[in-house]
């Protein structure tokens, strides 16, 4: 649950990830996937392990973490 009438911070959030949300621990304006280190800005947060405690940028991502052998490159 993101309280948007909270201090907003900046920099890096510290984020708590649970089923179907997420508790805004420490004020800020993104968190890190965990795949790829990309920023996501908090209003676009949409993927996440409550398990792992990690956000994912894309779907892509996701499936990178849990089923790592499934995607093939492509050439």
């Amino acid at each position: 649950m993101l309280n948007k009438f909270g201090p907003s911070g900046h920099g890096e959030a510290q984020v708590q990830y649970l089923d179907g949300d997420f508790r805004v621990i420490s004020p800020g304006t993104y968190v890190r996937c965990a795949i790829s280190d990309v920023r996501i800005p908090l209003d676009e947060l949409k993927y996440w392990s409550v398990d792992l405690q990690e956000a994912y940028a894309t779907p892509t991502a996701v499936l990178q973490r849990h089923h790592p052998g499934v995607l093939k490159p492509q050439g």
